[in-house]
């Protein structure tokens, strides 16, 4: 199923899966659909991070203390499309699970999931043939990351061999919130998109309306991650997490919502 990326800025929301538990997981991803999630990255644990800031280590840890592979995420991930049809499913990985899942494997089993593509944070364009033609033969996105330290001629290649959407890195560094949008965000969409016509959707650091709004004034797509992670984790016991991701969620949309109301409002008094 190919994604449906028309509105803007859409909404890519990360859930670590298995966190607190995979029943909890799959509330979370439905309420955060029913908020307006356009894509849900389906993370899956891992024990040694690269990129992963503390919010979403902690996740993983707790995630695999309670046992949760990549099998369990794919199978989560098919009872999320039996569900709900709406939202592109991405599986949100390091190469080391999907390599020892079995690369043809992971590919069969994602499309009969109803997954629509994929994100390995660690496999990098100039190592990753082998992945991408598997992918393409089950016609499932790949998506890359591309860093503000990347060369023209490297988001070249990584637009090259991006399906989807590209994954616009704001800063270097971890993930994790941040007080502000980096600067240089913006100038990074604007290189990215003289190599590609796909759209482009930054993340890393995004966690509040007011950083969702201004990322949306220049990228296609905003991701946010570690936000979601942290609601999850403050509401877990309680039974609140599907609850308050979906609020988070409203939050972030309805103040885009407002903010383009009173732009146009403004356009029109001002003719």
């Amino acid at each position: 199923m190919p994604l449906n990326l028309t509105s803007k800025p859409f909404l890519v929301a990360y859930v670590t899966c298995g966190d607190p538990n995979l029943a909890a997981s799959k509330d979370i991803i439905l309420s955060a659909i029913a908020a307006g999630a356009a894509v849900v990255e389906l993370g899956v644990p891992f024990s040694d991070p690269v990129a992963d800031g503390p919010v979403i280590q902690r996740a993983s840890e707790r995630a695999l203390a309670s046992r949760t592979t990549l099998s369990d995420v794919l199978r989560l991930a098919g009872e999320v499309r039996k569900a709900e049809s709406r939202a592109g499913l991405i599986i949100f990985s390091y190469y080391n699970p999907v390599l020892r899942y079995g690369l043809d494997r992971f590919c069969d089993d994602a499309r009969a999931a109803g997954v629509d593509g994929a994100l390995i944070t660690d496999l990098t364009v100039e190592e990753a043939g082998d992945y991408i033609a598997a992918m393409r033969k089950r016609d499932l996105a790949t998506i890359f990351l591309a860093a503000p330290t990347s060369t023209d001629a490297r988001l070249k290649a990584i637009a090259a061999a991006s399906r989807g959407f590209v994954y616009a890195v704001s800063r270097t560094g971890v993930t994790g919130t941040q007080q502000k949008l980096a600067e240089d965000a913006g100038v990074l969409v604007r290189r990215i998109k003289k190599f590609t016509k796909l759209p482009v959707a930054v993340g890393f650091g995004i966690s509040n309306p007011e950083q969702f709004q201004a990322a949306g004034k220049f990228a296609d797509g905003v991701v946010v991650g570690s936000a979601i992670v942290q609601t999850i984790e403050k509401n877990a016991a309680s039974g609140r997490a599907a609850q308050a991701v979906g609020e988070f969620i409203r939050g972030l949309k309805k103040h885009s919502a407002q903010q383009k109301q009173s732009a146009v409002r403004t356009q029109h008094s001002a003719k």
